[in-house]
């Protein structure tokens, strides 16, 4: 039996691989392009999925095709296709069930899963949940009518928007979070206060300080969750947002190097010949400090991914590098963007701060004040795109500084 074969091979059909597929498409009109989902779902946009658990959008309004970059035609997506291992020698990929498919180069953009922590007890009861995919929103979906409260551990940005679309659907909603405050990776405490008014003005409850030590069930699912201040907050539905990890684990035999994620060079390569690596997987570097890191930001893996594509196609291009924060969203109805360097508490940093009863901005400089290394901007989000421009390419800032910490900057102010 010949073995079936591809041109290009994509594991992984999230942001980073279906940016990869397109930008390949858009060079090499004829070369054959494979994608191996582990989903049953076709390829979504994975930021909207707690719309679905709100109501506000069906699994149809997400889908990845036809949308922005991705135009592209004659890409063959399979899913529910779950690769098992990469064979280096033989360039050919193996899934689970025993098949395998040769490529010419292939992208491993498998990108991350929830971690739930092993020290909490009782995590596979039902009505745990750890919002990834889409699957996980219609299961939290089906669980709501029988769910008055839910209990989220977590205060990142997924749990918050989870948490939204709960309250949206008359649930009554605790956040447990270890940290002081929420969003606690994205910016200090005492620049979350404006997120954290508005959080508590629409209704949600927020714990800090404490750690779920179980998960409390019978019969019917989640009965409550046990904390380590000795209280237990009755609920009937869990949501567990403790960060992801890479899916790497089928990359064991293959030789390729690993330290975490996999290793990809300033144009997506990964130690093995013909092997590109993208998106939540990968471990790239951070602009900023020059330092490798991973990040599970969508709008990094597209960018990535679209890199990887170019390079897999025979055009040669350096992926800018990944902040290590960089997140433009909005909470409660109140826009803001993290990104560089916002925590300061451990460095020689040059800080500007301002804030008024609904905005609040906080401008970091490194020590000599000539380069901005990173901003928070809460409630006023305006000229974001230009300040994260200055960040990444590090300029020397010291002929508009002054235009900068009074928010006056301009395009204009780079022309010269």
């Amino acid at each position: 039996m010949s073995l079936e074969r591809s041109q290009y091979v994509i594991v992984g059909g999230s942001a980073a691989g279906m940016a990869a597929a397109h930008a390949i498409r858009e060079k090499d009109a004829r070369g054959t392009i494979t994608v191996f989902s582990a989903e049953a779902d076709t390829p979504y946009f994975r930021p909207l999925i707690p719309f679905l658990v709100s109501g506000r959008k069906q699994p149809a309004e997400m889908a990845l095709a036809g949308c922005g970059p991705y135009t592209g035609g004659n890409i063959e997506i399979r899913t529910g296709a779950h690769v098992s291992e990469l064979d280096a020698d033989a360039r050919c990929v193996v899934l689970e069930d025993g098949s395998s498919h040769g490529y010419e180069t292939v992208l491993l953009a498998t990108g991350s899963r929830p971690y739930i922590p092993p020290d909490i007890e009782g995590t596979d009861a039902e009505g745990v949940f750890a919002l990834r995919t889409l699957e996980d929103a219609r299961r939290m979906a089906a669980r709501l009518d029988r769910t008055r409260h839910a209990v989220m551990l977590g205060g990142g940005l997924l749990n918050l928007k989870a948490a939204f679309a709960l309250l949206e659907r008359g649930v009554k909603v605790t956040l447990a979070v270890y940290s002081p405050e929420v969003l606690s990776q994205l910016m200090e405490p005492r620049d979350a206060a404006l997120i954290r008014q508005a959080l508590d003005d629409a209704g949600l409850e927020i714990i800090t300080g404490v750690a779920a030590t179980g998960i409390v069930a019978d019969s019917s699912g989640v009965t409550g969750v046990a904390l380590n201040d000795g209280r237990e907050l009755s609920c009937e539905m869990v949501c567990i947002g403790k960060g992801v990890r890479p899916n790497v684990e089928f990359l064991e035999k293959s030789g390729i190097r690993v330290e975490e994620g996999i290793v990809a060079d300033r144009y997506t390569a990964a130690s093995l010949p013909g092997a590109f690596a993208a998106g939540d997987v990968a471990v790239t570097y951070e602009p900023v400090t020059g330092q490798p890191i991973m990040t599970a930001l969508w709008t990094n893996a597209v960018e990535m991914g679209r890199c990887a594509g170019l390079n897999m196609a025979g055009h040669r291009t350096a992926y800018g590098g990944t902040f290590g924060i960089l997140n433009a969203t909005q909470v409660a109805e109140r826009p803001f963007v993290s990104m560089g360097v916002v925590h300061t508490g451990n460095g020689p940093y040059e800080v500007h701060k301002k804030a008024t009863a609904t905005t609040s901005r906080k401008l970091v400089f490194n020590a000599d004040g000539n380069r901005l290394v990173g901003a928070v901007f809460v409630g006023d989000i305006t000229q974001a795109g230009l300040y994260r421009y200055i960040i990444r390419e590090k300029m020397d800032v010291t002929p508009f500084k002054r235009q900068i910490i009074d928010h006056r900057l301009h395009y204009g102010h780079l022309l010269h």
